[in-house]
């Protein structure tokens, strides 16, 4: 049924717009809000209700729901929280304000654009070039390829505990919430970007993207992010400078490395789901 689900997670994506009417983060947002605003609770304990407790409650549900019609009763629940925990917006038409600056040669246009839509700062042109690539790999990583690892490795109650992490790490306003939850989310990404990083080494440049990875693949410090930038880069074969109309082209070449990524990561789901 997992392979299944996301089938029809790509469907849905691609012709419709449940997604955009499913990730409403309101009630979660207001209970974060509300903890914080107590000062009473400890950060663990937040973390436990704003984040263990759904991921509790759902795998109770399908733990009730799968023996009942063959487990049709649970299509739906996988399907809808598997949506649910992708990430929000869209990261590539997130680029189009920054694109449309750039071809302009408008480079104090595309730093405020870069700012404003992306959350992205640099002092220089290159440097943002190469932070907005980088930004690409890492939400097209976090909104999809961690989200549907963990969905088929643990089922639909990890791939929620994920995303929830994720709102956690990005919303709250507690320093101490903030960081135990982002070393949660650290803790989560630590597979499934090392397993995505030897997809790129698959379909893009395996030499360069091996010689990165012997020295970064047990490194518990470096970040999901920092680590997922660099191996996009290398393994679409980024030189470090470039000119800036070839550089923003990479923008595409990168797109298309995902995509390859993700065609590659199907294939082994639907081999192992046969196997299996």
């Amino acid at each position: 049924m997992s392979f299944l689900v996301l089938v029809l997670v790509l469907w849905v994506e691609q012709f419709s717009s449940l997604r955009h009417r499913l990730q409403r983060d309101g009630f979660f947002l207001g209970e974060l809000v509300r903890l914080e605003r107590s000062g009473k609770v400890h950060p663990w304990w937040s973390l436990a209700i704003l984040v263990l407790a759904p991921v509790l409650v759902l795998a109770l549900l399908l733990h009730v729901l799968q023996p009942v019609a063959y487990g049709l009763l649970a299509l739906p629940v996988h399907l809808l929280v598997l949506i649910y925990s992708l990430g929000r917006g869209d990261a590539k038409a997130a680029l189009g304000p920054f694109r449309d600056a750039w071809r302009r040669g408008d480079e104090q246009a595309a730093l405020h654009v870069a700012e404003r839509d992306l959350g992205l700062a640099a002092d220089d042109p290159r440097d943002l070039l190469a932070r907005v690539q980088g930004n690409l790999v890492w939400q097209a990583y976090q909104s999809f390829f961690a989200v549907i690892f963990w969905y088929f490795l643990l089922g639909p109650a990890a791939a929620l505990g994920y995303r929830l992490l994720a709102l956690s790490a990005a919303n709250s306003h507690q320093p101490a919430l903030k960081e135990r939850a982002a070393q949660l989310r650290h803790a989560m990404d630590w597979l499934p970007v090392r397993v995505l990083a030897l997809s790129f080494a698959l379909v893009g440049n395996f030499v360069s993207v091996a010689r990165v990875m012997l020295h970064e693949v047990l490194n518990w410090h470096i970040s999901a992010g920092q680590l997922i930038a660099r191996v996009g880069r290398v393994a679409d074969d980024i030189p470090e400078e470039e000119e800036a109309q070839s550089a923003l082209a990479r923008l595409d070449s990168l797109w298309e490395l995902l995509l390859r990524s993700a065609v590659l990561w199907y294939a082994v789901f639907a081999l192992w789901t046969v196997l299996l």
